[in-house]
């Protein structure tokens, strides 16, 4: 092991997680004949392969899955020496990865933290709306806003906020088609839904679940998607309240009738949560949601900026 390169097992990491060399390369600053030397070299030093290889990416062989565990617990012993030793416990100073729904992490979190950026120059954040939960196992993120409250113990885990949903289409539409008067009259109409079989959560409400005679009209996995198709007048789409309500186009549907709510959970390993930038962040997002609680409900249309 005299010879051994430390640094292929960050390369190793990023294609494990990956499970591309190409999607790896940008995350790594690295090309992809690069990642291939170093990969080859690794497997050498260890004396066993760590990838299948085919024109799907880069799939762990079982010895790729013992190495992935030792080389992440190393990852976590780095990041506990990075704060003890390098005083990023107590610095504002440094990087934050913030995974994020797709809606509010685009519509919601990405102006708010535009403003934390400001008070705080020396912390740089990227932001990840996904339509998907971002795993923070694999140190995808240091910590994210979810729809799934965690159930493992090694996450610091906070209720954010709650937010409410509403039917939404547009004026043109509703006067084009049949009078809603009551839910049950909603299941006539033409819809805008999840595809069910890609859902990411039960959290996520579908057609199927809440009102199973009406018919999909246009499906997506994009709740901006489905936002759009909705502006576009093509239907009603089930729609965040902070999501559809600052656009002019689209009007709430029996919004006295229809109440459905879902949180919003802040979510960070235990060690990373006791980095100063990022218990500064967590204390930021709490406050501008403290501030906005009345919009995420559908109360109110005014978004509240400054904490």
């Amino acid at each position: 092991m005299n010879h051994f390169d430390w640094d292929n097992l960050r390369v190793f990491l990023g294609v494990a997680r990956a499970r591309s060399a190409l999607e790896a390369s940008h995350a790594l600053g690295l090309n992809q004949s690069t990642i291939s030397r170093r990969l080859h070299r690794l497997e050498g030093d260890i004396g066993s392969k760590l990838f299948d290889r085919n024109s799907q990416g880069h799939r762990l062989t079982s010895a790729g899955h013992r190495l992935l565990e030792h080389v992440e617990k190393l990852e976590s012993t780095l990041s506990a020496v990075e704060s003890d030793v390098f005083g990023d416990n107590i610095a504002l100073t440094g990087e934050i990865r913030l995974g994020a729904t797709e809606a509010f992490g685009s519509y919601f979190l990405a102006p708010h933290l535009a403003h934390f950026c400001t008070r705080h120059p020396a912390i740089t954040v990227d932001l990840l709306p996904m339509p998907r939960n971002v795993n923070l196992s694999k140190r995808e993120a240091d910590a994210s806003v979810t729809v799934d409250r965690p159930t493992t113990d090694s996450f610091v885990v906070s209720k954010l906020a709650e937010y409410r949903l509403l039917p939404y289409a547009t004026q043109a539409y509703l006067q084009q088609q049949p009078a809603i008067v009551s839910v049950s009259d909603l299941a006539n109409h033409r819809w805008i839904d999840y595809v069910d079989d890609l859902l990411f959560t039960d959290q996520q409400v579908s057609l199927r679940k809440w009102l199973p005679l009406a018919r999909p009209f246009l499906r997506s996995t994009s709740v901006i998607a489905q936002m759009q198709a909705a502006r576009s007048g093509l239907g009603i789409a089930m729609l965040p309240c902070f999501l559809a309500s600052s656009e002019k186009d689209l009007l709430p549907i029996l919004p006295d009738e229809v109440d459905i709510t879902r949180s919003f959970w802040l979510v960070a390993p235990a060690e990373r949560r006791e980095l100063a930038r990022i218990k500064a962040l967590w204390d930021y997002l709490r406050q501008v949601v403290d501030m906005n609680r009345e919009f995420l409900l559908g109360r109110s249309r005014a978004i509240v900026w400054h904490p």
